[in-house]
């Protein structure tokens, strides 16, 4: 199934635009990504897909200013000027030790309002943290121990954190490790409704492809360059997906 298409897929001209153009990486005299040009438009999802090696961390990373690159990455409102962009971040599950007393709240205590844990949180900080799990549908989330989450729990905290304050782009590394069948329908379900509600852009990394046809507007195929871009169907049926998989059936 094709997804709808977001009414600016194709059109920079009217629509806040990220734009990464000609970007290269070299590390040690070893080129890991090679003259990369894409266009993100406000309210797409795109997911960034390819082997293990591929360069998908690296661009992430070059896009956070993680990482020294050649070429530009720049934001663009719908007006066409040149703006701030503004990333929400949303890492790989790290693992917390399940014996670890801190909550949910200590977490944003500390990252939102760079407050140390053990002070008591006041009644208005309390009010704004349930406001940005309320985003992600966690709001009975707040006094859970970081370390009893399940897989999907954490990732609504880690997004919920990633959209205060809301960004242009939100960027996720692998959202849906360690994430069960019902947690991650749960999950692009919210992410889904989140890009729609804010006119935002999400760009994921995966390497589970069974929901890219119903969610993602583009697929971007990924190996030191881009190898191949374009609707879930017409990526996941190419022959360069086949080959960069090592599939049967590759031309």
């Amino acid at each position: 199934m094709i997804p709808h298409l977001h009414p600016h897929a194709g059109d920079c001209e009217h629509a806040c635009c990220l734009k990464i153009e000609h970007l290269s990486v070299h590390i040690g005299g070893e080129t890991i990504l090679d003259n990369i040009d894409l266009h993100m438009h406000c309210g797409q999802m795109v997911a960034l897909i390819g082997p293990n090696g591929a360069g998908k961390s690296t661009l992430i990373r070059a896009i956070l200013g993680q990482r020294e690159y050649e070429g530009k990455i720049t934001f663009h409102e719908a007006s066409g000027k040149e703006a701030k962009l503004r990333i929400g971040y949303v890492p790989q599950s790290p693992a917390f030790d399940r014996g670890d007393p801190v909550s949910v709240m200590d977490l944003f205590t500390c990252c939102i309002f760079k407050r140390p844990a053990f002070l008591r949180p006041t009644k208005a900080m309390r009010e704004k943290v349930l406001a940005c799990l309320a985003n992600v549908h966690g709001e009975a989330l707040i006094d859970k121990r970081i370390g009893t989450l399940s897989g999907g729990e954490l990732q609504r905290v880690l997004l919920a954190l990633a959209l205060e304050p809301m960004p242009n782009i939100l960027i996720l590394d692998e959202p849906l490790s360690g994430v069960d069948v019902e947690g991650m329908e749960l999950l692009m379900d919210m992410l889904d409704e989140i890009r729609k509600t804010y006119d935002l852009s999400i760009l994921m990394t995966t390497h589970d492809f069974s929901m890219l046809g119903r969610y993602a507007d583009r697929v971007v195929l990924l190996r030191e360059k881009i190898l191949c871009k374009g609707t879930p169907l017409e990526v996941l049926n190419s022959d360069e997906f086949a080959q960069a998989f090592h599939l049967g059936g590759a031309k």
